[in-house]
């Protein structure tokens, strides 16, 4: 695992999918790769200043600025974004009141909204589909069909409604719909609907799909009303229907333009209504998709002869059934399966069954067996994973065989070939299933493996802070080597990417992370054990210290200088030796901390450091004033902690070591650090330095070294005045 965090040893150049083998996986890869919609990042500016580009009415709503316009496709996507984002509220919602918006297409999953705020705001428009997908109580379905049918336009053009796991009040039935007229599609799966609410809709006369998914159902006989039409039916986990198989038959036998069928079962209604089914010879003749998925006693043999009875057949749904091993289902052309069988049919379930958290739950464990030893880049099946772990947060099963089935997609080489879009997806989702389920530790576990992933570390955009405190906490409370050395890594890079105000926002986090890496230091130093975990902490606090003020006080009262000492006396190996002198290098350069460290012990070792011939010293020019030299210890966000050293005159030798700092980070890295130097106004100080007649000889020819190696990287600086 500790591999993982060495980028060098990964290949970076692992190849995206091959579109002929791979059609969905390069087709995700061009996707994720492609900048984002200019009015997708219009519109997103938008959502995120609503309140302050939209004036208020006197009642404390929202309008649009009087002269503004949108056309109907970007109002629909604009109310999509905004359902989606969580932004979606009574007051967001009356920027749709008026004619400034013309919407077709209505979505408000999940979406906090009142009755009369959706009235008010959306009745009005000339609607032809609405998603009030999990609609939140406030807004139940009795009042969106009151509010649909206060618009005669709506009543006679609405094609398609649907009102999965929305509310209907005990107190509010039956449910009427008869004044839809238009209605092609109506999905009430997970509502409170019965068979006279079904008998009333039967009769919508444009009706032709129609989900009644585990609702109150008991009888389908009403369907003979619409059998000259419907050709969609959808009845899974239908755990309420009292008729005997021959009566379903009967009924499912005269519904002549039924193209797809769907009576798959559940773990908690496992039927054999579907056993029953394929055995019958004179049904479903023009039939095209049939989901048996979950449905018991089904056998290869009874599946293939059904559907060699009905060759127009495209899809059968076979997940959570002992059927799909046979070589029929590869064999025939045109013929998706969804199944678990094999990674094709895995990959069309997830994609089938996004919805259904039961079979979601089968599908990722099946992934997991099949993922288990991949060694190819699969950022399609990736982002099913990441759509279930999206659809189904609060399903603690689905977000933990999620997490392990993304490890597997990631593990080693194959996160380089992932977009990074899609794995900033996955670690944000990940972190979202960790505040849902805090006190679930193999999900943690999986959490804390994921980031010991160099390219998700380094490349990977994602809360860095709620990740440095999610791993800390791991850090202070396990005690697996194990654990504990992963722990330890993943912080040492989180603490360099952090920001010094993401620092300081670690507040008593920061305080008992350098205490804890210190002990941890401190027992490897006692029982000298030289190890990837003592290296790691090393450098956590070498990046923690970094331009922290407040973390070099930590460091010093936790008797972190003794420590070191202790350190430098039981270990030789130069790697060790230079996070040492990288950490005492921050705190020597907070001012109330520095003369704490002129000890005869501390500068003892480092002057012996700074001899070193083990330690890697830069070709410098030798000064023959000083045998000390710099090494390349620090990635250096900013020069400006030098800048007080650089124009301290009165202390030459401070100045000098300043300056050898200076031009030995902007000799290794040029086209970085000389660039950084100049932005931050560095250059008048070195000018100073060349110019001042009582400045030391060896500094003004290191200033004008650095100065003539900036002048030769850097054209458009050319004409800076020779000092």
């Amino acid at each position: 695992m500790v591999h993982f965090l060495h980028p060098s040893r990964v290949p970076r150049s692992l190849v995206p999918p091959d579109a002929r083998k791979d059609a969905q996986g390069w087709r995700v890869v061009q996707e994720e790769a492609s900048p984002y919609p200019l009015v997708d990042i219009c519109l997103n500016v938008l959502i995120a200043n609503l309140e302050k580009l939209c004036p208020e009415r006197p009642d404390g709503t929202l309008c649009l600025p009087e002269h503004w316009n949108f056309p109907q496709e970007v109002a629909d996507h604009f109310l999509g974004m905004m359902t989606w984002q969580g932004r979606l509220t009574d007051k967001t919602a009356s920027i749709f009141q008026g004619n400034q918006m013309n919407l077709k297409l209505v979505s408000i999953q999940k979406a906090k909204i009142s009755a009369s705020a959706f009235i008010k705001y959306f009745c009005h428009q000339k609607l032809i589909e609405v998603d009030a997908t999990a609609v939140h109580s406030d807004l139940p379905v009795p009042d969106i069909i009151r509010g649909l049918c206060s618009s005669n336009w709506i009543q006679q053009n609405l094609r398609c409604l649907l009102l999965d796991s929305a509310s209907v009040p005990h107190n509010s039935r039956p449910l009427s719909f008869g004044q839809l007229t238009g209605l092609r599609t109506l999905s009430v799966f997970n509502v409170w609907f019965h068979s006279e609410d079904l008998a009333n809709v039967s009769q919508l006369p444009s009706l032709e799909n129609l989900d009644i998914s585990n609702t109150q159902v008991t009888n389908i006989s009403a369907l003979l009303t619409c059998k000259d039409r419907l050709k969609s039916l959808t009845m899974h986990y239908l755990k309420c229907l009292t008729m005997t198989k021959p009566q379903v038959f009967a009924v499912i036998r005269e519904l002549k333009c039924l193209l797809h069928l769907d009576i798959s079962g559940h773990k908690q209604f496992r039927s054999d209504l579907a056993f029953d089914l394929l055995q019958q010879k004179d049904i479903l003749p023009n039939i095209v998709s049939l989901d048996i998925s979950g449905s018991s006693y089904i056998t290869d043999r009874a599946v293939e002869q059904f559907i060699q009875q009905r060759p127009a057949m495209q899809f059968v749904g076979l997940l959570g059934t002992d059927a799909g091993y046979s070589d029929f289902f590869t064999a025939k052309q045109g013929l998706k399966v969804a199944g678990g069988a094999s990674l094709s049919q895995i990959l069309e379930a997830l994609s089938r069954y996004r919805n259904r958290s039961c079979y979601m739950r089968k599908a990722l464990h099946r992934l997991f067996t099949e993922t288990f030893s991949v060694h190819v880049t699969m950022p399609a099946v990736l982002q099913l994973v990441a759509i279930g772990m999206r659809n189904h947060p609060l399903d603690l099963t689905v977000q933990f065989t999620a997490s392990a089935c993304a490890l597997n997609l990631m593990h080693q080489g194959l996160a380089w070939g992932m977009p990074v879009r899609l794995l900033s997806e996955v670690i944000c989702l990940l972190f979202k299933a960790l505040k849902n389920f805090p006190s679930y530790k193999q999900l943690q576990k999986n959490c804390l493996l994921s980031l010991t992933n160099a390219r998700i570390l380094t490349d990977v955009p994602f809360d860095r802070l709620s990740a440095a405190r999610f791993v800390l906490g791991w850090l202070y409370k396990d005690e697996n080597p194990k654990i504990q050395t992963m722990a330890v890594s993943i912080f040492s890079i989180l603490a360099l990417q952090l920001t010094r105000e993401q620092v300081t926002q670690l507040d008593e986090d920061l305080f008992m992370a350098v205490k804890e890496l210190l002990a941890i230091v401190k027992q490897k130093t006692t029982e000298n054990i030289d190890d990837p975990t003592l290296l790691f902490s090393l450098k956590a606090l070498w990046n923690l210290t970094d331009e922290s003020p407040a973390t070099c006080k930590h460091f010093m009262e936790n008797q972190g200088l003794a420590i070191c000492i202790q350190v430098l006396e039981t270990f030789s190996e130069s790697t060790i030796q230079r996070k040492i002198l990288g950490l005492l290098s921050n705190v020597a350069e907070v001012r109330e901390l520095s003369a704490k460290l002129m000890t005869e012990d501390v500068v003892k070792h480092i002057s012996t450091l700074l001899h070193s011939e083990q330690i890697e010293h830069a070709s410098i020019q030798k000064w023959p004033s000083s045998r000390c030299k710099m090494s390349a210890l620090v990635t250096y966000r900013s020069f400006k902690t030098f800048f007080p050293l650089l124009g301290n005159f009165s202390q030459p030798a401070a100045q000098l070591w300043a300056l050898w700092a200076v031009y030995h980070v902007c000799s290794k890295n040029p086209s970085v650090y000389c660039k950084m130097l100049a932005e931050e106004g560095g250059l008048q100080l070195l000018c100073d330095i060349q110019v001042d007649g009582q400045a030391n000889p060896q500094a003004q020819q290191i200033a004008v070294s650095i100065l003539e190696d900036f002048r030769m990287h850097f054209t458009s600086y050319r004409r800076f005045p020779l000092c």
